[in-house]
């Protein structure tokens, strides 16, 4: 099964600009009448600054040059009451879109959590956690200012710049000319920037995406790196990563920037032009000083929403990527779903039937793991599974949870082929323990209590006193209260322990326990084994256990190598038989047999 790592960048799909856009900004239109509301405010606060210039013409050529000091008065308040409008519109609209675009990324950031909970293993062995992070929070962030601005710039400066246009050709076309005449200077380098930058935006979220990877692995197996003293070798791998990482976003950025230049010299190309032609005309007669004032004005009413559009394109070709990244993981279809028309599997007796499975990985159809598996366990049987590490026992297990699907055969219980069944009501009747159970962040009670979300309190000290946790427990801090941050303070033992607890409050009606008792060291498992008695007793059982010992009373023991089972019988039966498992038996307890 192929496995991308913190060393490699993500392979991504390549899809159309314009349909990630039309995508993501469908989400505005759930939020309808809260953005008509905020365009009606826009109009508002538009058509308050269009009237500025118009009103700083008035003030010269009419107040100013026939000397009406009330009437420039009267003007003036006029404009400040106006100004005053707008700039409490402009803070309304900025809140109102604030909340709407944070909506909106609480909503994507649900639906993608959601998404990748439902996705088969082979999605979580084939990337590192980190890079599933660096999707959820960073990728996702990077979205809320994009969704904010494209309502609060976009709408309103190219309306305004439409709006400028129209009046500017209206009182003078010649100078209006003048104003637009650099603009495909601009959109020539916007073109530049959309063909450049977006490969190269989308090259620095994947080095991003590895510092998360590598930072998240690290992190987590931060007892080994310094238990080998290998500080220095992860500082040296983390400078490489974040170099990548910093010359990917120098690369990206360096055209980013190039681009507000480019805006800034249009711009002064543009005054320069109104500047020299509207002299030309103010010699000749043909405009007066409040026109000509009334024209710089809108020059810079044109062009500092040019200056907006051209960031907010400049965002858009920098975040689109990560749009794209969050959409590549939506559009990710679950290799398991419930098939059309699947019936919830009633309560299960505990059947198992296996008839001719086999199953190799999607990309590795010619190296099966397991081959040609049958057989068929009666309700309450504990079945255990002995063999080799690579052997197949753990692939057994998952294909009776269906963490994946058989690729050939198929797995009954009670019957029920488990295709034809939902999921939820499958898993719902298992009881899974590994030997890597995961401890949350809470209170011993409530770790318990994740079994059973509602169970009492009498039911969490029934399930920990039974798998012989209760002592321990009593003996922390605060009992069944204490709070452990994800199983810190607990030995691996305790921990599992715990796990054992949470199993058992659930009930299942088919328990499968992976190297459940590896970790736990001899005295433990003594103490611990009258509980898991209690525990297999009238469930149908797997145990996975290398440790001999844990597994002489099952009722029948499968040898698991070379992808099938070799033997199967009683503890005593298989060692009479004095084949695969007796080799095995005698190789664990050499020093005992002498």
């Amino acid at each position: 099964m192929s496995v991308n790592s913190y060393r490699e960048d993500e392979f991504q799909r390549e899809v159309s600009k314009g349909e990630t856009l039309i995508r993501l900004y469908r989400y505005l239109f759930v939020y309808k009448k809260k953005i008509g509301a905020v365009l009606c405010i826009m109009a508002v606060t538009i058509a308050i600054a269009l009237l500025n210039p118009l009103l700083i013409e008035r003030a010269v050529n009419v107040h100013v040059a026939g000397g009406d000091i009330r009437g420039l008065f009267r003007l003036g308040l006029g404009a400040l009451a106006l100004n005053g409008i707008w700039l409490l519109g402009v803070k309304i609209r900025t809140v109102m879109m604030a909340e709407i675009s944070n909506e909106i990324v609480l909503t994507i950031r649900e639906e993608l959590y959601t998404h990748i909970q439902s996705l088969g293993l082979s999605f979580f062995d084939g990337r590192p956690t980190g890079k599933i992070l660096a999707r959820i929070i960073g990728d996702v962030n990077s979205l809320k200012d994009m969704m904010s601005d494209s309502v609060t710039t976009l709408i309103p400066d190219m309306v305004t710049v439409a709006a400028v246009i129209t009046i500017m050709v209206i009182k003078s076309p010649p100078l209006a000319m003048s104003a637009i005449a650099t603009l495909p200077i601009l959109l020539a380098g916007m073109y530049g920037v959309m063909i450049q930058g977006h490969g190269r935006w989308q090259v620095f979220r994947k080095k991003n995406s590895n510092i998360n990877a590598f930072s998240h692995e690290n992190f987590s197996g931060i007892r080994v790196v310094q238990s080998f003293c290998g500080e220095e070798e992860s500082r040296e791998t983390f400078g490489q990563i974040l170099d990548e990482h910093e010359k990917s976003f120098i690369r990206a950025v360096r055209l980013a920037d190039g681009f507000g230049p480019t805006v800034d010299v249009t711009w002064g190309m543009g005054g320069f032009l109104l500047y020299y032609i509207g002299v030309r005309f103010l010699h000749m007669g043909k405009a007066d000083v409040g026109t000509f004032l009334a024209f710089a004005t809108y020059l810079s009413m044109f062009w500092s929403p040019i200056r907006n559009l051209a960031s907010l394109y400049n965002k858009v070709v920098n975040n689109i990527s990560g749009a794209e990244r969050i959409f590549d993981i939506l559009d990710t279809e679950p290799e398991l779903r419930d098939s059309p028309g699947a019936s919830i599997l009633p309560p299960a007796d505990g059947r198992v039937e296996f008839d001719h499975v086999t199953f190799a990985y999607p990309d590795e159809p010619e190296r099966p793991v397991i081959e040609d598996i049958s057989f068929d366990i009666a309700p309450g049987e504990t079945i255990a599974l002995v063999g080799p590490t690579g052997a197949g026992k753990t692939t057994i297990i998952n294909l009776l949870a269906r963490f994946y699907d058989v690729t050939a055969g198929q797995i009954r219980i009670d019957g029920h082929p488990l295709e034809d069944v939902t999921l939820e009501s499958l898993r719902g009747q298992m009881g899974i323990m590994t030997q890597e159970n995961y401890i949350f962040t809470g209170t011993i009670a409530d770790n318990i209590r994740y079994g059973k979300l509602d169970a009492t309190r009498e039911e969490v000290e029934w399930a920990a006193r039974t798998v012989g946790a209760h002592d321990f427990i009593r003996k922390t801090e605060k009992g069944y209260d204490t709070v452990i941050q994800s199983g810190s303070g607990l030995s691996v033992g305790q921990r599992q322990l715990i796990a054992f607890a949470r199993i058992l409050i659930a009930k299942p009606r088919i328990l499968i326990l992976d190297e459940a008792t590896s970790s736990i060291d001899t005295h433990t498992e003594l103490v611990v084994q009258r509980g898991i008695e209690a525990l297999l007793a009238g469930r149908t059982s797997f145990v996975i256990a290398h440790r001999l010992s844990t597994i002489r009373k099952a009722d029948r023991i499968f040898v698991v190598d070379d992808r099938r089972i070799l033997e199967e019988g009683t503890h005593r039966q298989l060692l009479e038989q004095r084949g695969t498992y007796y080799q095995l038996y005698r190789a664990q307890f050499q020093d005992i047999l002498g």
